[in-house]
């Protein structure tokens, strides 16, 4: 089944790239928007490719790489059509056939590059890491293709290069948006929310009145929505970063304390039964056994709070801030109709996020390098 699957979609692949090479006679794309060289080179020799391929020739990373040069040239001449011979805004079939055949390829050779497996780890991570790499720029491509090619207006959705254009244009504006909101709040009110929600936890576990009192109400206080805390922070602490550490600190104090609390509860009875046996007080069982056992509970939490803590900081400027942070900037910014601007304070935030999940994720593996879900299968 896996191998007619494959076949039919090279057959389909080779279909819509022919469907490339009559623009004339089918009358679909104009002259001008007609490369010839270019266009009759990727052709002939994506059709030679996919011939090839059909009669399982290669296999694995071979495969990968073949159909990645086949789709790196059938990008480049998509990109040529599209800025270079006017077929921005008035693409028709012909160009999404196209499309299509190069999505093909981009399909068959990731997979094939994830089908491979090896037992040298530096060479598995990097094939790990290059399959969401080219699947991720595989949608920046399909962006630019769409929004060029159907000519969306920027004011709804720029594109990809408009976007980095900006964001290579504006790096001082950033950076001071980032220092002020992630810099000063994110990082500042992470830290007291998550610390101060783990030496809780501690004396909820010590004091089981408070286990039964105290969780309920942090319970109820995590579903507070945030436009609701963001004002009374800025009216209680000031319009500077302060109040957003503050929103920063309510978002992360419960996760934090629930997930230890839970984790601190996770240690098997059997384990405490021989910590007892031994004499271990309290303090002895917790640092020996119980905190290790917990480690993955707090590490969920902290990863989190990586991204709720960015979340909160943001909207938290949408209420009131200096002329400075990625939330005073987008805000502004929408109602000046930059949204190139916009979406670059956008990706700054999904790499500032993702950076700080990958960041928490890296010391995960290094402390609870004993848990089951790192075991290697091979």
């Amino acid at each position: 089944m896996r191998r007619g699957l494959d076949l039919w979609m090279l057959a389909a692949a080779l279909l819509a790239a022919g469907a490339l090479g009559f623009p004339l006679s089918a009358g679909d794309l104009p002259l001008s928007w007609f490369d010839v060289p270019a266009a009759a080179v990727y052709v002939a020799l994506f059709a030679a490719l996919c011939a090839w391929l059909a009669g399982g020739r290669a296999q694995g990373l071979v495969l990968g790489a073949i159909l990645s040069v086949a789709a790196v040239l059938g990008v480049a001449v998509a990109l040529h059509l599209l800025y270079d011979a006017g077929a921005g805004g008035q693409a028709r079939l012909g160009f999404w056939l196209f499309v299509f055949a190069i999505w093909a390829a981009v399909w068959r050779g990731i997979a094939a590059i994830g089908s491979f497996r090896s037992l040298n780890r530096g060479r598995q991570r990097g094939v790990d890491l290059l399959v969401p790499l080219a699947f991720g720029l595989w949608l920046v491509f399909l962006w630019e293709a769409v929004t060029v090619g159907f000519g969306v207006p920027q004011v709804l959705l720029p594109t990809p290069s408009m976007i980095a254009a900006r964001f290579a244009g504006s790096l001082d504006i950033l950076a001071a948006d980032f220092n002020q909101t992630f810099v000063k709040a994110v990082i500042s009110g992470y830290i007291m929310g998550c610390g101060s929600g783990f030496l809780v936890s501690i004396l909820v576990d010590r004091v089981p009145f408070l286990k039964r009192g105290l969780l309920p109400l942090g319970n109820l206080v995590s579903a507070l929505p945030i436009v609701g805390i963001a004002p009374i922070m800025v009216m209680w602490f000031g319009f500077d970063w302060q109040s957003k550490a503050a929103v920063v600190v309510i978002m992360t104090f419960f996760p934090m304390l629930v997930n230890t609390v839970s984790g601190l509860a996770a240690a098997g009875a059997l384990e405490r039964e021989l910590m007892r046996s031994y004499g271990a007080g309290y303090w002895q069982t917790l640092f020996k056994l119980r905190l290790p056992a917990a480690m993955p509970f707090i590490f969920n939490a902290l990863k989190i709070n990586s991204t709720l803590a960015l979340i909160g900081a943001i909207v938290a400027e949408f209420f009131g801030t200096p002329i400075v942070g990625m939330g005073f900037r987008i805000s502004t910014e929408v109602g000046r109709m930059n949204v190139d601007m916009v979406w670059a304070e956008i990706v700054m935030a999904a790499l500032a996020g993702s950076a700080f999940y990958g960041a928490m994720a890296l010391c995960e593996r290094g402390v609870t390098f004993w848990h089951p879900s790192y075991r290697q299968r091979h």
